[in-house]
């Protein structure tokens, strides 16, 4: 039977990652993070954090993070794609070999398929490049006194950081049926970069002893004085990448340490898009439908 499946075979799969049941429900599960992150972005967007982001640098910054980092990352690993209805859904049978069936490919399996057929090293880069220079606009000293003094700008803020970072995101980690192009070693340098260019960023507005941001009003007595709240500004800048990327780094490490070659994992790959990009049969239609996820 020809079915097609919603995420990477693994190379060296235990009993639990073969059962087609459990891998059904964690793709069930997952949408939770897209949820999440949601919830995450309207929270930035609205007071009280909107409004006090107009007022004290670390709390701009806090909320450029959120934008930036913390919600393109949970809306990827979330995977929410099939819930949005972009992305083919589970008839509840798997196939002789064990790969969960879906219905017919949608857009985004096709998107999909298309990435894994095109996996050069300059389409990836072409969305870290966009990701950074999207951070480095938004944190010179003229976007973010814009800011401070335009509230409704940090829409378009978001406008273009969620997406450019959610592009980026789906490059670094598996969000079914989008799997990243890049072999390990390549996603651990452009998470690398990613999270460098805002340590970049950071570490030069802690280094000013004068206000970087001069919107930014410092009452002796009443708010934090330049110094504090640049400093506290670098070091959560420096706190929230770590907690994003280096869990990203350190993973595709390990499991590119621990991995094998397989030399017919390119054949396996080329058959299964194939696979996925053919015209599938109604599924009440099929001569064997396989075993169903019971």
């Amino acid at each position: 039977m020809t079915g097609w499946a919603a995420d990477e075979r693994p190379r060296a799969p235990s009993h639990h990652q073969n059962d087609p049941k459990t891998r059904a429900r964690s793709l069930e599960a997952r949408p939770a993070l897209a949820v999440l992150g949601l919830l995450v972005l309207v929270g930035a967007l609205v007071p009280p954090l909107s409004t006090l982001a107009r007022r004290v640098e670390v709390l701009e910054a806090l909320q450029f993070a959120l934008l930036t980092m913390a919600v393109p990352a949970l809306v990827v690993l979330g995977a929410p794609w099939r819930l949005l209805g972009v992305a083919a859904r589970t008839t509840g049978f798997a196939d002789r070999e064990g790969v969960v069936v879906l219905e017919g490919p949608a857009v985004a399996d096709r998107m999909a398929a298309a990435r894994r057929r095109h996996p050069e090293l300059a389409r990836s880069f072409a969305y870290l490049g966009l990701d950074v220079v999207l951070v480095v606009m938004w944190r010179i000293p003229v976007s973010v006194d814009a800011l401070a003094r335009h509230g409704w700008l940090a829409l378009l803020e978001a406008a273009s950081l969620v997406p450019a970072g959610v592009g980026l995101w789906i490059e670094l980690v598996e969000s079914p049926p989008f799997s990243p192009r890049l072999a390990r070693p390549k996603r651990i340098a452009l998470a690398a970069v990613a999270m460098w260019t805002i340590w970049v960023t950071a570490y030069l507005v802690g280094l000013s002893h004068a206000s970087v941001y001069r919107s930014y009003a410092h009452v002796p007595g009443r708010d934090l004085s330049v110094s504090a709240d640049q400093a506290l500004t670098t070091g959560m800048l420096w706190l929230m990448s770590l907690c994003v990327f280096i869990p990203v780094i350190f993973s595709n490490l390990v499991l590119w340490l621990r991995s094998d070659e397989d030399p017919d994992d390119a054949l396996y790959r080329l058959v299964r898009d194939q696979r996925r990009v053919a015209p599938e049969l109604p599924v009440d239609d099929r001569p064997d439908r396989g075993r169903r996820l019971t």
